[in-house]
């Protein structure tokens, strides 16, 4: 395939499936992953009737094992990924410290940390062997150190390493067009986000959008927000 091949998770709704979207009506081969397959199948199908080029599959990033089942199907069809877009995601603690559970914790690095490490490990491999690479990280705010707060604790600590992660694929990347950021959405109007969050879904997905295109003068290594660089 002459297209550029991206891999989206948790594809089949909000943030995700925007940036699905957005890169679709760009010429790249969308793989909409997200924990249900019909699910993901209705990313793809939109993206099919607007003339883009996108497929879908199940990917539980909270499970190890349904990674590794995702990436041999998927490596096993395309020899190169273009561009990693670790999108999938989980809110599951409220409140003060003293409220978050084990529970709680261990579900939110599983999701938010485990998963994106997993796929980033076996995908980075496969962009230095092909010279190319885009992997964008969507964090969040309440992960930076530089402004970080009470309450929240197991969904900050895992943006926090989220970030950490991203800093480290950076450094192993260098000498290699391959970019890697995180990229702070902003507070967005999605299930997670609430309706009373001050951004729509678009804009929470334009950055995103414009870091897994980066051309090869773009930065790498950093926290975005609005296209801009952000403390961490």
């Amino acid at each position: 395939m002459d297209k550029k091949i991206a891999i989206v998770t948790g594809a089949s709704r909000g943030i995700g499936e925007e940036v699905s979207k957005q890169l679709g009506k760009s010429g790249i081969h969308i793989i909409c992953a997200s924990r249900k397959k019909e699910d993901s199948e209705k990313t793809a199908s939109s993206i099919q009737k607007e003339g883009g080029s996108a497929e879908a599959f199940a990917l539980d990033v909270s499970d190890p094992n349904s990674i590794q089942s995702f990436l041999k199907e998927v490596l096993a069809k395309y020899p190169k990924i273009d561009i990693l877009v670790n999108n999938a995601g989980v809110y599951l603690d409220s409140g003060s410290i003293e409220n978050t559970t084990l529970e709680m914790l261990q579900g939110t690095l599983d999701t938010n940390l485990i998963g994106p490490f997993l796929l980033s490990q076996k995908i980075l491999g496969i962009m230095k062997k092909n010279g190319y690479g885009r992997i964008v990280n969507v964090s969040s705010g309440m992960g930076q150190l530089y402004d970080m707060s009470s309450g929240y604790a197991a969904y900050r600590i895992s943006k926090t390493a989220l970030n950490a992660l991203t800093r480290i694929l950076h450094s192993e990347s260098s000498g290699k067009d391959i970019k890697v950021n995180s990229v702070c959405p902003g507070w967005v109007r999605t299930d997670m986000g609430g309706k009373s969050a001050t951004r729509s879904v678009e804009h929470g997905a334009e950055t995103i959008i414009w870091a897994a295109q980066l051309d090869k003068s773009g930065p790498s290594g950093i926290f975005l927000r609005d296209k801009k660089e952000i403390p961490w």
